[in-house]
């Protein structure tokens, strides 16, 4: 007997099914993709649960003839490739006849349907491939087809589904990606009974792009239009300062077909050299319409890869297009001033010998004017301040922009506040300071005081006591490296940013989120795709261990209310799209290496950067903690300390041997 099965045609169906039907979203893009290849101007797409037990397409194409039902569901039936020479150049998004083979095979569908030309519609109805009944049914024109409990006959396929917020948003990515790539039709997408998109199908292509990403991202985009060797590029670009930390926001579509273009994106990264920060990518939404005997889509089993038959026109094209784009469109930024009238700069002396005028020539009160706070001029009551000040010297430590963001000085200004207080030989009161009016005053004006005693500010300490030796500060170099003379035999280069970045990192850890965390005055909407969009929402724990407090705001947008105090705002969203891109490559990690990553991240933005200006003090203070610590390598693996030997510096100078 031969060891040959000829299988038959309900198994070899299943095993076909799983090449077309690999999740939800795989059955909404066919259904969508034949909507489209029908003419329709409206599409309606439903689900529920992820589109595990519900789905809902529904058009007001050209409908299907009742006598073409039946082969309609036969496998590579189609009506859009008629011979081998047609698949030289395909026109339509679906070509291939397997689509509703494959779903009927896998599910219980229900198909209503009304062709153009008849008066009356069809409804039919399949059963795992089975054919149960085929009726008359009054409906529109068009065709609407329910999926219902999709792999119900296949549990090997249906224990590898995700949750449904999963599957549900895998849906949304697809659905996404129609709209941008056909902005003539309008799209409604229900989720779970909720409306989660409705193009409005104007033809514009910005407007596709509002109702998917939202008004923020569509407002900083740069029109593209540009033709060469009969490509034609069309779309919109992000601005260079709007470059995203990964490429998860560039849509490319070949002939309104959205593809994983390579060539494209390697075109854009060429074209962004010199506009783009290294290591930022620039979202896009682009179209290449080019002849269909130029490229070969049917080269992947999901259509996601396509194939030229000459590359360099592609790049070409793209190159040239984006180039010119950012030439046209990019402006300086322009700095916007307040408002507010300018208001004459006041001097103290004068504004104090007005109000001595002022007092002498009062009557005398019968109350204290302390008493009626609220009959005081607003100039009594500065210079009230003024001589308050003037009245307790206050050591002022010059800090540079940066430094507000800068932990490791902590130390050192905690000391110069312990040694004030110890000097101060009334207590300070804790009554409340009387309210003062709001004075129009623009910046603070140069005191020229008389000469006060200042307190006298001891000179550093040696950090470390070694017997016989000491730890001296050098100084910094190239505004990176903070040189230090260990002992009378060693100097320490230290490389600011890595030891900064380690302690950074190792706060993070040792809080876990509980005390590292700051509430944002604003809160923070960050829009992603919907995988990283995805990736986020399903691993909330884990920015929250990182110090931030993310909430879900829909439409693949989150709102970040609250991150780590170390972070500067300006690097709040870069590292959330970093962290949202990371956790979606890599979901199948371990959650302590995701963790390590997440802290690394946090922390490299966080820390003091190369060439930042910093304070004696706190270079000071950084030093002795690298060499208290014993701080070795930053999280990314890079030393943080060299050590340079005084022996063979005397031997470079040729002084020993």
């Amino acid at each position: 007997m031969g060891r040959i099965n000829i299988l038959d045609k309900h198994t070899a169906e299943l095993i076909a099914a799983g090449e077309v039907v690999e999740r939800p979203s795989s059955v909404v893009k066919e259904l969508v993709e034949n909507a489209i290849d029908a003419g329709a101007t409206a599409v309606t797409v439903e689900i529920k649960n992820g589109g595990v037990t519900f789905i809902r397409v529904s058009d007001n194409g050209s409908g299907i003839l009742r006598e073409d039902i039946r082969p309609a569901f036969i496998r590579h039936a189609t009506s859009k490739v008629g011979s081998e020479n047609d698949l030289d150049a395909i026109a339509t998004l679906g070509f291939r006849g397997e689509a509703l083979a494959s779903i009927s095979s896998v599910s219980h569908l229900e198909l209503i349907t009304k062709a153009v030309e008849e008066e009356i519609g069809t409804r039919c109805v399949i059963e795992g491939g089975e054919e149960i009944s085929l009726t008359d049914a009054g409906c529109p024109d068009g065709t609407t087809f329910i999926v219902r409990d999709l792999f119900y006959n296949v549990p090997a396929r249906m224990k590898f589904l995700k949750t449904d917020m999963a599957e549900g948003n895998a849906v949304s990515n697809v659905v996404d990606k129609i709209a941008l790539s056909h902005p003539e039709i309008a799209i409604t997408y229900i989720k779970d009974q909720k409306n989660v998109l409705r193009t409005s199908g104007d033809g514009k292509l910005l407007s596709a792009i509002y109702a998917v990403y939202g008004r923020d991202f569509a407002s900083r985009l740069i029109p593209v239009d540009y033709t060469l060797g009969g490509i034609h590029v069309t779309g919109y670009i992000s601005r260079s300062e709007d470059a995203r930390p990964n490429r998860n926001m560039q849509n490319f579509f070949i002939n309104r077909r959205f593809v994983i273009c390579k060539t494209a994106m390697a075109a854009i990264s060429e074209a962004c050299k010199g506009t783009v920060m290294v290591g930022r990518f620039p979202s896009c939404v682009l179209n290449l319409d080019m002849s269909f005997n130029a490229v070969d889509v049917n080269v992947h089993p999901t259509k996601l890869e396509v194939r030229f038959v000459n590359e360099r026109p592609v790049f070409d094209a793209v190159y040239h297009s984006v180039k010119t784009a950012l030439m046209n469109g990019e402006k300086r930024v322009e700095a916007k001033l307040n408002d507010s009238k300018p208001v004459k700069r006041v001097n103290p002396f004068e504004l104090a010998q007005k109000v001595f005028r002022e007092r002498d020539e009062a009557p005398v009160q019968p109350k204290p004017l302390e008493k009626k706070p609220l009959n005081r001029t607003v100039e009594s009551q500065k210079a009230d301040e003024l001589f308050k000040m003037l009245d307790e010297p206050v050591v002022t430590v010059k800090r540079s922009v940066s430094d507000s963001a800068s932990p490791f000085a902590d130390g050192y200004i905690r000391h110069i506040e312990e040694k004030r207080a110890e000097n101060t030989e009334e207590p300070v009161s804790e009554e409340p300071k009387p309210i003062i009016e709001e004075a129009p005053v623009i910046e603070e004006p140069t005191i020229e005081t008389p000469a006060v005693d200042e307190p006298i500010i001891e000179e550093p300490k040696p950090l470390i006591d070694i017997d016989e030796n000491y730890y001296k500060y050098i100084g910094e170099a190239f505004g990176t490296y903070i040189i230090v003379e260990k002992n009378p035999r060693e100097l320490l280069l230290i490389d600011k940013h890595a030891a900064h970045e380690r302690m950074v990192y190792e706060s993070l850890k040792k809080e876990k989120g509980s005390g590292s965390s700051q509430l944002l005055l604003t809160p923070l909407t960050v829009t992603l795709n919907k995988q990283d969009y995805n990736a986020v929402i399903a691993d909330l724990d884990s920015f929250s261990e990182a110090g931030f407090d993310i909430d879900d705001f829909g439409s693949g947008s989150i709102i970040v209310r609250s991150a780590p105090q170390y972070l500067p705002l300006e690097d709040i969203e870069p590292s959330v799209i970093e962290m949202a891109g990371y956790l979606s490559e890599h979901k199948k990690d371990i959650r302590s290496e995701k963790m390590e990553w997440i802290y690394a991240n946090v922390a490299c933005r966080a820390a003091v950067k190369g060439g930042d200006r910093s304070t004696e003090r706190e270079l000071i203070e950084l030093a002795r903690r690298v060499e208290d610590e014993d701080v070795r390598h930053c999280p990314h693996g890079r030393p943080v300390c060299i050590v340079l030997k005084k022996h063979e510096l005397e031997r470079s100078f040729g002084r020993v041997e």
